[in-house]
């Protein structure tokens, strides 16, 4: 098996990491960093994050496992004390594969158009003031944002920032994107639907800068800022990412214990 490792850089995880080499090695794996087969996530979500953006130009060939050590893994089915356990199961069980949808965007500039793919989310924000944007849903308009961002999240970003700002949590069988509001203008002159919109997979959003503006995108944990851009596209990507899961840990299991507290393992 090829594998490669990414860590947080604290101590603890980086003592993990060499943990794991030394009993991947006792076990005849091979570290590969240019093409695994198999990437382990050593930290939180922000790192599991970083290793899918490492490895996206090979996504359709890689799997995902998260070893939690920080204060919320929600992508993590591994705790930190479990350590042999994980590589015991990777050296003799194979694992169910779990896919989650990702998010697609191309963004048009003056004098270029750039693709991207978020696992969690996509966010854009006037970096001067008030964004403003025109939303067109399957080539129709839908409204005119005024305020101080949008967020385009996946099902399995629906909790992080989409959660924040109250959008819904969406479970990653769906396969979809969620569109929602950061702090939107609502008075008798400016109107917006006010709550999240769920788009299914074959549909599509386009948001429309309405004037010359600065904006920052985020595309998870990346930002870029333009300052001409015309027109962004959002939907469901054709790729998924994988996660390699060696026992069941169900999608509300993990937001049962990650927002109330309750630990079932």
């Amino acid at each position: 098996m090829k594998y490669a490792v990414i860590d947080r850089g604290d101590s603890l995880s980086q003592s993990l990491a060499q943990q794991f080499h030394a009993l991947a090695a006792d076990r005849g794996f091979t570290l590969n960093e240019t093409h695994p087969e198999i990437v382990i996530s050593i930290g939180g979500d922000g790192t599991l994050l970083q290793a899918f953006h490492k490895y996206i130009d090979c996504i359709a060939d890689v799997s995902f496992v998260g070893i939690h050590t920080g204060h919320l893994g929600f992508y993590a089915d591994w705790n930190a004390d479990e350590l042999e356990e994980l590589v015991r199961h990777m050296a003799e069980e194979t694992p169910r594969m779990v896919r989650y949808p990702l998010a697609q965007i191309e963004v048009e500039t003056s004098s270029e158009t750039l693709h991207y793919l978020a696992l969690n989310e996509f966010t854009l924000k006037g970096v001067d003031g008030t964004l403003v944007a025109q939303i067109n849903i399957n080539d129709e308009m839908f409204e005119m944002f005024r305020g101080d961002g949008i967020v385009i999240s996946t099902p399995s970003g629906s909790t992080a920032y989409n959660k924040s700002v109250g959008g819904a949590i969406v479970h990653p069988s769906i396969e979809s994107l969620q569109i929602a509001e950061i702090a939107s203008i609502n008075n008798r002159v400016f109107r917006t639907l006010g709550s999240s919109v769920l788009l299914p997979k074959h549909h599509h959003c386009d948001i429309i800068s309405k004037k010359e503006q600065r904006i920052q995108l985020s595309i998870d944990h990346v930002n870029i800022t333009h300052s001409d851009i015309r027109s962004i596209r959002c939907s469901v990507a054709s790729r998924k990412v994988s996660f390699a899961r060696h026992r069941p840990f169900p999608f509300w299991d993990r937001v049962r214990e990650a927002f109330l507290g309750y630990d079932v393992r």
